[in-house]
């Protein structure tokens, strides 16, 4: 049988009232409050890693609100997932040799982080997938939704996991599975940044339309267990500068938590410049500063993962709702970028949006906007928190960091006091594809070797997070022309997906390495964590990531 004809086979279906992409936090508060509200109402949530909370990455210092709301009772639950209060707040600006340790006094208090609690959004998403199937939710782990379908209207009308047992030559092997329609009334994209369906959502139904363009990061985080003596448990430290030049943007946190472990995180605004930039490399640096290397004297790195974090905030949340369905969390951008969170915003999107489809569904409605999503998100907990924070991101973006991040707190301050802005709502300008500059523009950034001990190559950071793949599947990685990464790419910008993936999924190899004669572009899908910074960076917008087989990417463990 070739793959036309196996394709050709009619699908399995199953319907159901709602049906959720993404056991994220979103997703999962949606299902809970839904079931909360009617218990007959049906759900299912697919979830393309192998487990709930597989491909869930976070710092993370978590804002309990959300949980309050959903779960009033978590913190009396002996499998509650965060046990760690925030117990001190400490900010740096970091120069190449010194640091200069920021006053408390002088941040806004919504920068304070006591009260939150420091952990991991895995064990999270773990802890309310438990509470979703206690309440009859049905949850399948390791099906990825590859396809939205549509009704003759052109509403959504739910969704079709990937087929299976596809070979790389896109022959059919013996272990092929065609894949599942998971019909619904309604369809909730909760996917996270940048997802695949919730892009083709988005382009169908203009949802960006009148919105600035999405922002994007690329967060990378290691989990480390420190020495007893290196270890304050309940601190949370943050810091900018060094090693980033001040016209690019990002930050770095160490959090410290449970028994002796610490994340160590970096974040780069993917609207950077110089095309020899590498995130990776760049947070590798960052750990070998005199102020930060101190803490893992010692110490054992355990984990390693890389996720892309949205960042355009208020003014570039697109349009909630589209006939059929609507998108939450990360898929909508709610991340507060100066707070670094989101997993509060996402929590609480999933819970309005299931407060507004439990009324329509009791109505007996199916497949048409419910726009009370859309249309009270702003006044609500949501919009409250991102909206006071709106002009910190384009304010970096315009003035760098030293007089961007500046101008950011006094404009946090005068919100916070008088709900007023002197900036107004600022626009973000180009995307971040659209912001690199030629590799003839600028001085190419050199990267020492790492150690080995604090600092590392990328194919033994991807070993620690686990990833795994079947080989033998077609590159869930497309690209719409082959030739660009050489003909255009490479010539005009060094070809940057090989330093922007922080997984060495993407390489430029040359028949003589020396003389740089016939290169070749190599995708090592097998690498990739799903961080889709691809996707976002390359400024062709030759590369489009798509969900490989079910339960493929990678696994993270207490991250």
């Amino acid at each position: 049988m070739d793959l036309k004809e196996a394709q050709s086979e009619p699908r399995e279906s199953m319907d159901y009232d709602v049906v959720i992409v993404g056991a994220g936090p979103a997703g999962l508060a949606a299902a809970i409050r839904l079931k909360q509200l009617d218990e007959t109402i049906s759900v299912v949530v697919v979830e393309k890693g192998a487990e709930v909370g597989a491909h869930i990455l976070s710092g993370a210092v978590i804002d309990p609100i959300g949980l309050d709301r959903l779960v009033p009772d978590w913190r009396e639950d002996p499998e509650r997932p965060l046990t760690t209060a925030v117990e001190e707040d400490v900010f740096y600006f970091l120069t190449e040799p010194n640091g200069i340790r920021l006053p408390n006094f002088g941040m806004p208090s919504l920068m304070n982080n006591h009260g939150n609690f420091v952990g991991s959004l895995g064990l999270v998403a773990k802890f309310l997938g438990a509470r979703a199937e206690a309440l009859g939710v049905e949850i399948y782990p390791g099906f990825a939704a590859a396809e939205l379908l549509f009704n003759e209207d052109g509403s959504v009308a739910g969704i079709a996991t990937g087929d299976m047992g596809i070979a790389r030559d896109g022959t059919v092997t013996d272990r092929f599975t065609r894949g599942m329609e998971l019909r619904g009334r309604y369809t909730l994209l909760g996917e996270g940044a940048r997802g695949s369906l919730s892009k083709i959502a988005i382009r169908k139904f203009a949802l960006d339309e009148g919105r600035e363009p999405q922002k994007y990061g690329i967060g990378l985080k290691e989990l480390w267990q420190v020495k007893p003596e290196k270890f304050h448990k309940g601190r949370v430290q943050h810091s900018f500068g060094w090693p980033l030049d001040n016209g690019t943007g990002g930050g770095s946190f160490l959090y410290h938590f449970d028994d002796n472990l610490v994340s160590v995180g970096f974040v780069v605004h993917l609207n950077y410049q110089n095309p020899t930039l590498s995130p990776f490399d760049e947070f590798q640096r960052f750990k070998t500063h005199p102020l930060i290397r101190d803490t893992f004297e010692g110490a054992k790195r355990i984990a390693y993962g890389s996720r892309a974090i949205t960042e355009g905030g208020f003014q570039s949340v697109p349009k909630l709702t589209f006939p059929g369905g609507a998108l939450i969390g990360c898929a909508a951008g709610f991340v507060n970028v100066p707070r670094i969170k989101g997993s509060h915003n996402a929590i609480l999107s999933g819970m309005l949006a299931a407060e507004k489809l439990v009324p329509a569904l009791q109505a007996g409605r199916r497949h048409d906007e419910v726009v009370e999503i859309e249309n009270e998100w702003r006044d609500g907990p949501i919009g409250k928190d991102l909206k006071p924070v709106r002009n910190v991101k384009p304010l970096w973006s315009k003035f760098g960091t030293l007089i961007g991040i500046g101008l950011g707190g006094v404009d946090m301050w005068l919100n916070q006091l008088f709900g007023w802005s002197p900036f107004g709502t600022l626009k973000h300008g180009k995307p971040d594809y659209a912001t690199l500059k030629k590799i003839d523009e600028v001085k190419p950034i050199v990267y020492p070797k790492p150690d080995g001990k604090l600092s590392f190559d990328k194919l033994s950071s991807v070993f620690l997070s686990s990833t795994n793949h079947e080989e033998d599947q077609p590159a869930h990685l497309k690209l719409t022309d082959p030739s660009v990464p050489i003909t255009q790419n490479l010539p005009l910008y060094g070809e940057p997906a090989r330093l922007y993936c922080p997984a060495g999924v993407y390489e430029v190899v040359y028949e003589n390495a020396e003389a740089k004669t016939n290169p070749r572009f190599v995708i090592n899908a097998q690498n990739c964590v799903h961080c889709k910074t691809c996707d976002i960076k390359d400024p062709a917008q030759n590369i489009t990531w798509t969900v490989p087989e079910g339960g493929g990417g990678p696994g993270y463990a207490n991250m």
